[in-house]
């Protein structure tokens, strides 16, 4: 298929000059209505540091932005997990799954995403974590070897905040996974009536059926509305900040309340948000048009 010819016309030009120009006048009237000291020179030294013995090294809010990232990584996995389940039970045969899958969506849907939060790391993990012996191992983090330490640290988070960091990713996997349980039943949906009859004529059992027919033409419906959820998971991470989770948000709220660099910290965070779901949006968008030529 040809590729459409980008051309510049005239109607672009004074569409560019009157945005140029709307933009001059926010700034001239954010300037004259604030009247505020800008001190960008400031905002550096919050992405790097320079430590004597090992170089440069990442401060907080490049600290905060790789947490976030852990934390939209480890979330994902587990809502897919998660997610395909549901799906696969909203779109089973038996009524017991189908109104199991659809009482799970719904209740996550309809709740604020903060909510879940509290009660997540309020309650259930503080009626779990004693159960799975993982409050114990915790309390004996210090006679962990170092490497173990070291690996956690890189993976997740410290020992000492992973209480917060498990919290806050099994509030996000189940909120998400409800998401992506309607992408994969609508996925399953998708496919005509015709492959199921045509896979059971060949004498193909129902997860046969699924797995050799329907789950390969479904892909191409499910999977690029994945890759959306998984920034819409990036987007939603800001929320545990309010359980001490030390991801981009909560790092820009500790650094505002030390410096007072209002302006200057929340416009540099929304730079490196919108760096990470932008770059995520380019590879969701280059995923789907080579999913696009191969099915």
């Amino acid at each position: 298929m040809p590729k459409k010819r980008c051309t510049f016309c005239a109607l672009d030009a004074i569409l560019l000059c009157a945005l140029a120009t709307a933009l001059g006048l926010f700034l001239w009237r954010v300037h004259l209505r604030f009247d505020y000291a800008w001190n960008w020179a400031a905002v550096p030294q919050f992405l790097l540091r320079h430590d004597p013995e090992t170089g440069w090294m990442p401060n907080v809010l490049l600290r905060g932005l790789f947490t976030t990232i852990r934390l939209s990584i480890w979330s994902t996995a587990l809502a897919l997990l998660v997610g395909i389940l549901a799906g696969l039970a909203g779109a089973s045969h038996s009524l017991f799954l189908r109104l199991l899958a659809r009482t799970y969506v719904e209740t996550m849907r309809n709740l604020p995403p903060l909510v879940l939060v509290f009660i997540f790391y309020f309650f259930i993990y503080a009626l779990l974590a004693p159960l799975t012996g993982l409050e114990a191992a915790l309390r004996n983090a210090s006679q962990w070897p170092p490497w173990l330490v070291t690996l956690l640290t890189f993976l997740c988070d410290e020992p000492a905040r992973l209480p917060g960091f498990i919290s806050g990713v099994i509030t996000l996997a189940v909120y998400e996974g409800a998401y992506i349980a309607e992408i994969v039943r609508g996925g399953i949906a998708s496919v005509d009536r015709g492959q199921w009859e045509a896979a059971s004529s060949l004498g193909l059992g129902r997860f046969s059926q699924l797995r050799l027919v329907i789950l390969p033409q479904a892909l191409k419906v499910i999977i690029p509305p994945l890759a959306g959820q998984f920034i819409s998971t990036i987007k939603d991470s800001a929320i545990v900040s309010v359980i001490s989770i030390p991801e981009l948000t909560f790092q820009g709220l500790e650094l505002m309340a030390a410096t007072n660099l209002t302006f200057e910290v929340w416009i540099t965070i929304t730079c490196l948000y919108l760096a990470l779901t932008l770059g995520c949006a380019v590879l969701a968008r280059r995923l789907e048009r080579r999913l696009r030529w191969r099915f």
